[in-house]
């Protein structure tokens, strides 16, 4: 097994049966590990055990208020600690695995950790793709795992992004490549008989309304956090972002979009184009990557070129939104 050390105390492995095995034993002693999904590199803990989870959030700094999603293997295992309505059943059953989180009600006497859920009488659950669901069966439990990256800042779509993110801080990395979705997973509630969209994400809203049979209602900015990532300010580079730019001022970078370039381009710090050809999934793959290339250059600021709201681009515009507002601390 080939194994690359990263900084002190961290470790990199590729992904196979050997880093199966390992993250594995990892889990189990209570130990957190940065894992591949299909949407973006998550930090896992076993959801059940609160020193473990607490890691987690000593290692991405992260707010206690803000909850984690439960990571399983299907609709069983979410059923141990969760209660499915007709809506969210129909939409896990269309959806698993893959790129969509449901707020659930928890069972009494469940076994999730209360730091997982902030408290909430609710949790956030999601069946992943690839390595976690193989790592999810092999441990037996579900995990706690939100994106793999310092809390607030720009989430990790390669091993390399985890690294440079939280350095020693998480013991063993599992590198399973790219990650092909790119933005995290969408998070939807049904209550009262309506579902509401709580973060836009890897599933296009139209894909879970063909579903659904319903238009998703969106949760107000002011909300209260209900789910991962509704943190107004989140996703956050060390310099500014410029929404929506018409031009490019002096020292800035360029996040572009499309085949066409905005006024003085030419002259931007550093370009870097989301899709040449305009394809809102491409984009969604490449958003964070690039993001932090051009946070890299130093610019102070990176004006983004417009980007569309329609399918996968809700979900890149949300994101974009809350790496440009007003920073809060954390």
């Amino acid at each position: 097994m080939e194994m690359k050390t990263t900084a002190p105390g961290s470790r990199v492995v590729p992904a196979g049966d050997a880093a199966l095995a390992a993250a594995t034993d990892a889990l189990a002693a209570g130990e957190i590990v940065a894992i591949p999904t299909e949407t973006v590199y998550g930090l896992a803990a076993d959801a059940t055990n609160g020193e473990a989870v607490a890691r987690i959030f000593a290692a991405k700094q992260r707010p206690s208020f803000n909850p984690l999603i439960c990571h399983v293997t299907g609709i069983g295992m979410a059923e141990t600690f969760a209660s499915f309505d007709p809506m969210s059943r129909k939409l896990a059953e269309a959806f698993w695995p893959g790129a969509l989180t449901l707020v659930l009600p928890l069972k009494p006497d469940h076994a999730i950790h209360p730091l997982v859920t902030a408290g909430l009488d609710t949790v956030a659950v999601r069946a992943p793709r690839g390595f976690g669901a193989e790592l999810i069966a092999a441990l037996g439990r579900p995990l706690a795992a939100p994106s793999a990256n310092r809390s607030g800042k720009i989430s990790a779509t390669s091993a390399q992004a985890v690294t440079d993110s939280l350095g020693d801080a998480v013991p063993l990395v599992i590198d399973g490549g790219p990650t092909p979705v790119g933005v995290e997973s969408t998070i939807v509630k049904v209550e009262d008989g309506a579902v509401f969209l709580l973060r836009p994400g890897g599933v296009a809203v139209e894909e879970i309304e063909a579903v659904a049979g319903v238009q998703l209602l969106r949760a107000k900015a002011n909300a209260a956090i209900q789910a991962p990532g509704m943190l107004a300010s989140h996703y956050a580079p060390s310099a500014r972002m410029r929404l929506n730019a018409s031009h490019v001022d002096p020292g800035e970078a360029l996040l572009a979009f499309g085949p066409e370039r905005v006024t003085g381009a030419s002259d931007a710090k550093a370009v870097l184009v989301l899709s040449e050809s305009g394809d809102l999934v491409e984009a969604a793959a490449k958003l964070f990557d690039y993001m932090g290339r051009l946070d890299a250059t130093g610019a102070a600021c990176i004006a983004v070129e417009p980007i569309p709201m329609t399918g996968l681009g809700e979900a890149i515009n949300d994101r974009l939104a809350r790496a440009a507002a007003p920073r809060e601390k954390q």
